[in-house]
């Protein structure tokens, strides 16, 4: 199977399934000499994993990364990093009575019908279970990150929008979203996602989420005007997440109904540098960086595993009825947010190391 690569000069490859012994990743491209421990990794690996509330999957894995090669007293060594997570809470028996079935609205169907063959047990290698390998490249390219562009660099997610349920965007807090199990910026809304995500475990459905990433301290110049804009790959790393649908840049789709007046981010001179009035545009223009904060968004879907009957069809094409049971998340966005914190990490130190070696510090 293959593009199970992901990036240009910061490279990743991700491995394994979810129900396998393990997980992993190889990371290639890592500039040399960048402090980098187990721990810095394990932060954001704690954020994504699994059983941690009521709110999300009761699957219980302590995903505790292991460093295999790359990095030598503390530091890495411009080689390979090479990454493994062991599984140990499968439960691969729910699925047995499935097996069979494909469920709608995952990619059981469509991966049987190309490759002939599927590992049925949580969806194999489609499993959102990969994102874990995802989360510990995105912690070291955070790390790499921190180093060239200094304490100004911030990555920060949060859930903005759970089913019907929004946050108010005056309310937000980069602190706060690190204070609730939602990673909701805005600390008035929890009680209203709590309330909302328990009355749809309890019917046995599940609710869709959009999650909004910033990027502050990001330098003018990242990108290109043609066939590697910014703004194309961060969209590209975003929807390659699991049951990601859509993504915005800037204002995004709202742009629609704007005037070139209100869309349009004024500049101004102040002290002899740039300033801009607005940033509609997200942070990028013509594909490259403008110096401004990096803001984009993307929704997640309603996980696709509930309790509730639907129609389908089984390997043989017959018609039938599924109810998937075990242990799945009632709104799968809400742990998607450190997913999209590292994948955006890994595009900016792409596209930084290339600017580098186009144009020089």
């Amino acid at each position: 199977m293959s593009y199970n690569t992901f990036g240009k000069m910061f490279r990743f490859t991700t491995w394994g399934e979810s129900h396998g012994p393990a997980i992993g990743c190889i990371v290639d491209g890592c500039p040399p000499n960048v402090e980098i421990k187990e721990s810095d990794i394990q932060k954001d690996l704690n954020r994504r994993k699994p059983g941690q509330s009521k709110y999300t999957t009761q699957r219980k894995e302590d995903d505790k990364v292991q460093i295999l090669s790359g990095v030598f007293e503390g530091k890495s060594t411009g080689t390979p990093i090479a990454l493994i997570i062991y599984n140990k809470d499968q439960k691969s028996r729910d699925y047995e009575t499935i097996k069979n079935k494909f469920r709608p609205g995952h990619a059981d169907y469509t991966y049987f019908k190309k490759y002939g063959i599927r590992d049925y047990r949580g969806g194999g290698r489609q499993s959102a279970r990969e994102t874990a390998s995802r989360v510990a490249a995105g912690a070291i390219a955070k790390k790499v990150l921190s180093k060239l562009l200094g304490k100004k660099f911030n990555i920060i997610g949060g859930v903005t929008q759970i089913g019907p349920v929004f946050y108010n965007p005056k309310n937000w807090s980069d602190k706060e979203i690190r204070r609730n199990p939602f990673f909701s910026p805005d600390k008035k809304v929890v009680p209203i996602y709590e309330r909302y995500l328990l009355d749809i475990r309890k019917a046995g459905s599940s609710a869709g989420a959009m999650i909004e990433l910033r990027a502050k301290g990001i330098p003018l110049g990242l990108g290109a005007p043609i066939y590697s804009k910014l703004d194309a790959d961060i969209a590209s790393a975003l929807m390659s997440i699991n049951a990601v649908k859509s993504v915005n840049i800037g204002a995004g789709s709202d742009v629609a109904s704007l005037t070139g007046e209100l869309n349009s981010d004024e500049m101004r001179i102040k002290k002899g540098k740039t300033k801009f009035k607005t940033n509609k545009a997200g942070g990028i223009l013509g594909g490259i960086s403008s110096g401004q904060d990096i803001v984009c968004s993307f929704a997640v879907k309603p996980t696709s595993s509930i309790l509730n009957s639907r129609q389908t069809i089984d390997k043989k094409g017959k018609n039938t009825n599924i109810s998937v049971r075990g242990r799945h998340d009632p709104c799968v966005g809400i742990r998607a947010v450190p997913i999209g914190e590292a994948m955006l990490a890994c595009v900016l130190l792409d596209h930084y190391l290339m600017n580098k070696a186009q144009c020089g510090s």
